[in-house]
C-alpha cells in the first residue's frame, strides 16, 4: 500500500480522502525533522504547510518520494528545482484560501483609508478626533495589483462592487483582461495607481523586490498592502517612503522576518510597531476557520489526478 506523511497541522479531509485512494496515511503533525529523516524513505507522499521545510537534506532521505502535497499556495519552503530533478511531483492548493487572502486584504485597505485602528486605539484613551481621522473613500480610485494568479484574481473580484478601476500586472501572463481587472504595464502601474496590492511568490527575482528604488516611480501617494511574502518587501523603504508621504498607510500581512523573539530584534522593529500608519497581522491572511478546511479539500482532489 502506498503511504503518505502528514508532517504539519492540515484539516482531516486530506486525510479521509487519501485513505478513500488506498493510501496509508501517518498523520504526524509534530513531529521533528530528525525524526522525518529517519523514517521518510518508507514513503511515497509527503504532505505539509508552513512550518516544514522540503530541502535537498530531505529529498535525499526520500528515495521513494513521489510527491510532495502543499497545503498552501507559496512553495517557497520547497526546493523545487530538486524535487524536479528527482521527477518528484509538486501539488499546492491557492485554489483553498484565494478568497480568505482577497477578504484580509479588503479588511485591510478599508481599515487604512478610514483610519479605524488609529480611531479605536485614541477612542479607548480619552481622544475624540474627527479631523485627525477623517478618511479616503475607495469609489473612484485606481488599485493596481502586482500578481494576476488566484490571489490576485480574488481581491479583484472582490473590489467589483467599490466602483474602482483595477489595474493588473503580471510578468508570466498576458491576455488577461476580464471583467474584474485590465491588464497593465509596470508603466501604468506607477503612473495611476492610488492602491499597490502584491500578490506574487517569493522567488530570488522577486526577494527585496519593493525598495526605494521601486517606490520612488510611483506618482501618486499610495496605499500599500502585502499579503504575499515579507521578503519581497525592504521594511525600511516601506518607513521611509511613509515619512516621506509617498506611502499613506501600510497593510503588511507578512513580513521579512516573522515571529518572536528573532521579530523583535529587527533594527526597524519598534519604528514600525510605533507607526500609526501601519496596520500588521500576523501572517493570517489566507488562514482562516474555512480556508483551513478548504485548503485540505482542494490538495485532495488534486491527489486524484497525480500519475504516480
Amino acid at each position: 500500500m502506498k503511504k503518505i506523511l502528514i508532517v504539519d497541522d492540515l484539516h482531516p479531509a486530506f486525510k479521509i480522502a487519501a485513505q478513500d485512494l488506498g493510501y496509508e496515511v501517518d498523520d504526524l503533525p509534530l513531529i521533528k525533522k530528525s525524526e522525518v529523516l529517519e523514517i521518510l524513505h518508507q514513503y511515497e507522499g509527503l504532505a505539509i504547510r508552513t512550518k516544514f521545510r522540503v530541502d535537498k537534506e530531505v529529498i535525499d532521505a526520500a528515495p521513494n518520494l513521489k510527491f510532495v502535497a502543499r497545503a498552501g499556495a507559496g512553495m517557497d519552503n520547497i526546493e523545487v528545482a530538486y524535487a524536479d530533478e528527482k521527477n518528484i511531483q509538486l501539488i499546492n492548493a491557492p485554489e483553498g484560501n484565494s478568497d480568505a487572502v482577497g477578504e484580509h486584504a479588503i479588511g485591510m485597505l478599508l481599515s487604512l483609508m478610514n483610519n479605524l485602528r488609529k480611531a479605536d486605539i485614541e477612542i479607548r484613551n480619552g481622544k475624540w478626533d474627527r479631523e485627525g481621522n477623517r478618511g479616503y473613500e475607495l469609489k473612484g480610485k485606481t488599485v493596481g495589483i502586482i500578481g494576476y494568479g488566484h490571489m490576485g484574481q480574488s481581491f479583484a473580484r472582490k473590489l467589483k462592487g467599490f466602483e474602482i478601476k483595477v489595474l493588473a500586472y503580471d510578468k508570466y501572463k498576458t491576455r488577461f483582461t476580464d471583467d474584474f481587472a485590465t491588464e497593465a504595464s509596470m508603466e501604468e502601474i506607477v503612473k495611476y495607481a492610488d492602491v499597490l496590492s502584491l500578490h506574487i511568490p517569493l522567488t530570488k527575482e522577486t526577494r527585496q523586490m519593493v525598495d526605494e528604488e521601486y517606490l520612488r516611480h510611483f506618482r501618486r501617494p499610495i496605499f500599500f498592502i502585502n499579503l504575499a511574502r515579507g521578503e519581497i518587501v525592504n521594511t525600511q523603504a516601506v518607513l521611509h517612503a511613509i515619512k516621506e508621504g509617498k506611502i499613506l498607510g501600510a497593510g503588511l500581512d507578512v513580513l521579512e522576518t516573522e515571529k518572536f523573539p528573532a521579530l523583535g530584534e529587527q533594527n526597524w522593529y519598534t519604528a514600525l510597531s510605533e507607526n500609526p500608519k501601519v496596520l500588521l497581522s500576523p501572517h493570517v491572511g489566507g488562514w482562516t476557520f474555512d480556508s483551513y478546511r478548504k485548503i485540505s479539500e482542494v490538495l485532495a482532489d488534486k491527489l486524484k489526478n497525480l500519475e504516480l
